[in-house]
């Protein structure tokens, strides 16, 4: 067989194992390694790459925003903040119809930008937001699309891992990457709380619910909303205004994050020594398997350069002389078939090395092209059959009044929300790139 076939043997190989539930570092680096060996007839040659990407990403500095970022996350959580923020939010949307929705969307969008997890937002979420929303007669199907919703925020908007990923595959900053998210993240925030008001008007079924003031819960005073928001306020700045001033690299962001989530935690008597041990131990498992994720791509992006697929690829384009739209309507139709198959991380690490030679040859920029990736694979957390946010609101839930169908029906129009934001920033790129200049 010639290099071109045995790799796209190996693609198809990779996607079918991860599918049917190989560990995707496993499916990545075995089949990779196997066929480097095969295409150069080389053991030793094979030998010594996986040892060069071993070395290269444990070596590389920026890695270290990985665990740190992961521990704020995870002391974040273990301290309350996220369901401080949608208390104050639940309160300030209280009197407008649909506004527990709306307060969920507004809550996982400030959470997003401590945490960088959709399961963890996805989870903290389900457990506080859709009894709430039940409580109030919202229709369940309603209650947890909208968490699923606003869960793939916490993937957008930074600190994100998918955006850390995607810097490590496509070798960009960092901190580049996470400034570029934060416009897309607010502009989705946005459209999801806009979808909400015109679902609630248009289709009041679907929505349902009564307004809090109907049932009379008392308002928060100014010195609760104060106790509630100061803490992650505080945190917010730290993190990205450290990064967006340039006071702070990525890595400085992460480590002062993580100092004053934990200070948060203890002040507020949330952090107990046997919570620490256990967040140090979450976030050592959590860094190993990203650390295994980025190794195994590194050996995935050397079999497809010895394979010489992207080269391949962009010859078919031309070809066909496909242009940017078309290029555009392809990768993004690939990472939406993908979604129904595989998880975010998954279709990053294996769609990215097969169109980053394209795009640079196109001179786009790696930065915006990044954030298109995140929007679109993350669409994939709420298809089925492999919504990965669906499945986990109905384990999180335990509610036999909500199917796993129920979900997914839910977050239907939330996924098509994604796409229409997915598509503007497709088209106008400074939406991303624009607070870079």
């Amino acid at each position: 067989m010639s290099p071109v076939e045995i790799g796209l043997i190996s693609v198809i190989a990779i996607i079918a194992m991860i599918y049917i539930g190989v560990y995707i570092p496993i499916a990545l680096g075995v089949v990779s390694f196997v066929s480097i060996w095969l295409i150069r007839d080389n053991f030793q040659l094979a030998m010594n790459l996986l040892r060069i990407a071993i070395g290269d990403s444990v070596l590389e500095y920026t890695f270290a925003t990985v665990p740190l970022f992961t521990f704020m996350g995870l002391v974040v959580s273990r301290a309350g903040l996220g369901t401080d923020i949608y208390q104050v939010m639940n309160d300030s949307f209280r009197r407008v119809r649909g506004g527990i929705g709306m307060a969920t969307v507004g809550a996982n969008a400030v959470f997003a930008a401590v945490t960088g997890s959709s399961i963890a937002s996805a989870s903290v979420f389900t457990k506080i937001s859709v009894p709430e929303m039940l409580r109030f007669d919202y229709n369940p199907r309603f209650a947890v699309g909208v968490v699923a919703g606003s869960s793939v925020l916490g993937m957008i908007i930074p600190p994100s891992a998918m955006l850390i990923i995607y810097s490590f595959v496509a070798e960009q900053s960092v901190g580049e990457m996470f400034l570029a998210g934060i416009v897309p993240g607010l502009i989705l925030a946005f459209a999801y709380i806009a979808a909400i008001m015109v679902m609630a008007r248009l289709t009041p079924g679907f929505v349902g619910g009564k307004d809090a003031a109907d049932i009379g819960d008392p308002t928060m005073t100014r010195a609760e909303i104060a106790s509630k928001t100061i803490p992650i306020m505080i945190l917010i700045l730290v993190v990205l205004g450290g990064i967006y001033t340039g006071w702070l690299t990525p890595v400085e962001a992460g480590a002062a994050g993580s100092a004053v989530a934990l200070l948060i935690a203890i002040v507020r008597r949330r952090m107990t020594l046997h919570g620490f041990w256990h967040a140090l131990l979450e976030t050592g498992h959590i860094t190993a398997s990203i650390l295994f994720l980025i190794t195994a791509a590194s050996m995935y992006s050397r079999m497809l350069g010895f394979a010489g697929l992207p080269n391949e690829l962009d010859a078919i384009l031309q070809n066909y002389q496909f242009g940017f739209f078309a290029i555009m309507v392809i990768y993004v139709m690939l990472m939406l078939f993908l979604g129904t198959l595989l998880d975010t991380a998954s279709i990053i690490l294996i769609v990215v090395p097969l169109f980053l030679p394209i795009v640079e040859l196109m001179n786009l920029n790696l930065v915006w092209f990044g954030i298109v990736t995140v929007i679109g694979a993350e669409i994939g957390l709420l298809t089925p059959p492999l919504g990965i946010s669906c499945f986990v609101i109905k384990a999180t839930l335990d509610d036999d009044r909500v199917a796993l169908k129920d979900v997914f029906l839910g977050a239907l129009p939330f996924a098509a929300v994604m796409l229409v934001v997915l598509i503007l920033i497709i088209k106008f790129p400074v939406l991303s790139i624009g607070i870079l200049n």
